[in-house]
């Protein structure tokens, strides 16, 4: 196999596209993508019907570099029958479950890259020559089954981060957000639970208000270390930093630049709200301080320094910022909106440890560093690089530009003689 590609999510589908419009047939057809659940579904954990995404429907996999491709969402819209429902609807923001459909169309509509669903890939590793050099890349799945491939596009996301003050607390009584449409369904919606919900922005704001409409009787409390919940920056000013061309500024700029700039773009993308979200559960509370049935409760400037699990609850002490005032707080569930690991997930930093690399770097065309590689066997890390690349690296915002970068690297140093699948 040429290429592998592990996850099967925007960004190694928008590479797919792109290999079948810009590269010859046999590098499309000698690419594959592996994908650990049955479907392609887009933020699975949090796909609420009510969710919409934050990005320009324009911001396809594929419009901001081929404005004219049959993959593009508004050709997904005719095809599905809803191009005139959607017009008439009068956003540039999708549902959040008509952009995973999306998704799902184009990864059938693919006419010479595979996708293999339910294979889970637990390890990479360097396949090695005789003379130590690199010449490939070996995939371990949780099948037993073995994969080999000259070059491999990482696109699996980062790591869920669960704080390690929860973990005191039995599994089944912590939800993080990734998981959490499949973990509520286990729940009676009638039953009195009570929820405590950790994080300040946008995806804690969505489980408080997921739980709060689900459980009709439960109390939800939100638990923030910031003083209250904050709108997205949303200037059209600082939104041009999430344009493609941007990349190539961020990249060659000083580390202290790119620092300020991520640090400034922050709430353009983290720690924030969308305006409706905000608006929604600002009105849901002063509605029920009106009526004197308040269920929905904010805790602002405050950390959960413990937890612990006792007599069939879970116990937060919570510390306040103000007063340094020392409570507990008791919970049937604690939600997690905590976001996700700033270091590279599991499955890239081991095979980091298996290339004796101190550090993990990727070039410009998001190319793992790897000494002895230059002109051979490649690594693509997508979605990570942020402090490299910028803050849309992990949004949809640069896939379309991105994956047509990574196909012409590809192209660039292409050679003739590949890696064959071992099972």
């Amino acid at each position: 196999m040429e290429l592998l590609a592990i996850g099967a999510g925007p960004a190694n589908l928008a590479l797919a596209v792109a290999l079948e419009e810009l590269a010859p047939g046999d590098l499309a057809e000698r690419t594959r993508i592996v994908e650990q659940a049955d479907s392609v579904v887009w933020q699975r954990g949090m796909l609420l019907p009510w969710t919409q995404s934050q990005v320009s429907f324009l911001k396809d996999l594929v419009t901001l570099r081929n404005p004219t491709s049959p993959f593009s969402f508004v050709n997904y819209l005719h095809s599905v029958g809803r191009l005139d429902e959607f017009i008439n609807l009068g956003t540039f923001t999708p549902y959040r479950q008509e952009i995973s459909g999306y998704l799902q169309w184009v990864a059938d509509s693919l006419g010479r890259v595979g996708v293999d669903y339910s294979r889970t890939c637990t390890a990479l590793a360097p396949e090695r020559a005789r003379d130590g050099s690199v010449e490939g890349w070996r995939a371990d799945f949780a099948d037993g089954s073995v994969i080999t491939a000259r070059h491999l596009s990482i696109g699996a996301g980062r790591d869920a981060r669960i704080p390690a003050e929860f973990a005191a607390l039995p599994a089944e009584r912590v939800i993080h957000s990734t998981e959490y449409s499949a973990r509520i369904a286990a729940l009676d919606p009638a039953a009195r639970h009570r929820f405590v919900v950790i994080g300040g922005a946008q995806s804690a704001a969505e489980l408080l208000w997921a739980v709060h409409q689900g459980f009709p009787t439960a109390d939800t409390t939100m638990v923030m270390r910031s003083i209250g919940l904050k709108n997205y920056e949303s200037s059209k000013f600082t939104n041009e930093v999430y344009y493609g061309s941007f990349i190539d500024e961020f990249h060659a700029a000083p580390e202290e630049s790119r620092r300020q700039l991520l640090h400034e773009m922050h709430l353009s993308n983290y720690a924030g709200l969308a305006p409706a979200m905000l608006e929604t559960l600002y009105r849901q509370r002063y509605l029920e301080r009106l009526s004197g049935e308040e269920r929905l409760r904010l805790v602002t400037m405050t950390d959960v320094t413990a937890t612990r699990f006792e007599n069939g609850e879970a116990v937060l002490t919570l510390r306040d910022r103000k007063t340094g005032q020392v409570s507990e707080l008791a919970a049937d569930y604690v939600l997690l909106g905590t976001g996700y690991e700033a270091a590279m997930p599991k499955l890239v930093q081991g095979l980091a440890d298996r290339l004796g690399l101190a550090e993990v770097t990727v070039d410009r065309n998001y190319r793992l560093v790897v000494p002895g590689t230059e002109s051979g066997p490649s690594v693509y890390l997508q979605g990570v690089n942020e402090a490299t690349h910028g803050i849309s690296d992990s949004l949809l915002s640069v896939l379309a530009g991105r994956s047509g970068e990574i196909v012409q690297d590809l192209l660039r140093q292409r050679r003739p003689r590949v890696l064959v699948d071992v099972a």
